[in-house]
């Protein structure tokens, strides 16, 4: 399996790391994808991709909840560190309404930015959206062409948006933990794709599956949401697995 989205590099894995990529290998989680958020993580995230050279892989990108006044600054940054070296993304970005809509044309801004950047480096975009589909498919349908595609990662919009992801030919949806919870309604709404436009993620320490819920999530978890996709898609959990990594090997250029 694949974790697409993960950032382990975050203070509440300091403590354990070597312990959390153990568990995830027990598991059976070959690669952990890790989103950078801010210029403030860009160093940790480095640190350990240099620490698991053959487990953790970098993408670059401003978070859309970190473009404030001084976005043009962290997207200097942003834009410095892509001509550093090679990404495997762009990402995490998007844009996010739910907490404040203060800079929605900022981050509309942002967000057309990056997805510039991905065509122009032939990289696939990873892109958080939150109470802002409008908002995102009206930036993303700006730009789209062949050369453009990712993942809409953390999916948990409706049967309509799940039906102009598929039209869009080349963008998948990241499933986690939300899965597993009672009162979501992704479960039926999957029901409406395949697994071909499926790829794990955990968004750890974020949105830990049930058992879990509350807790710190880590990587291990990804088998909890594969055990949760077999069950929606009537296949075994390592169907789900070898599905869904074909994607995001295919997607990544892994």
């Amino acid at each position: 399996m694949i974790d697409t989205h993960s950032h382990i590099y975050l203070p509440e894995f300091d403590n354990d790391l070597d312990t959390v990529i153990d568990n995830a290998r027990s598991v059976g989680v070959e690669k952990i994808l890790l989103p950078n958020v801010d210029g403030e993580t860009i160093d940790r995230m480095l640190k350990v991709e240099q620490q698991y050279p053959n487990i953790c892989h970098a993408m670059m990108g401003l978070h859309p909840t970190s473009v404030k006044a001084d976005y043009r600054e962290q997207m200097s940054r942003v834009e410095r560190q892509l001509g550093l070296r090679k990404y495997i993304g762009i990402g995490e970005v998007g844009i996010d309404l739910y907490w404040d809509k203060t800079y929605r044309t900022e981050q509309m801004e942002v967000f057309s930015q990056h997805l510039q950047w991905a065509k122009e480096m032939d990289l696939p975009v990873v892109i958080h959206c939150r109470d802002a589909f409008p908002e995102v498919f009206e930036v993303l349908e700006s730009q789209l062409d062949d050369s453009l595609r990712g993942i809409f990662h953390s999916f948990t919009g409706g049967i309509s948006e799940v039906e102009t992801i598929m039209g869009y030919g080349s963008f998948l949806m990241g499933i986690n933990g939300v899965v597993t919870f009672k009162n979501t309604t992704l479960r039926e709404v999957l029901m409406h794709t395949t697994l071909d436009y499926l790829v794990l993620e955990t968004d750890a320490p974020y949105l830990a599956p049930v058992p879990h819920r509350g807790k710190r999530n880590e990587p291990a978890y990804l088998a909890k949401i594969a055990t949760q996709l077999a069950e929606v898609y009537k296949v075994s959990q390592a169907e789900v697995g070898k599905r869904t990594s074909a994607n995001a090997k295919k997607m990544f250029d892994l």
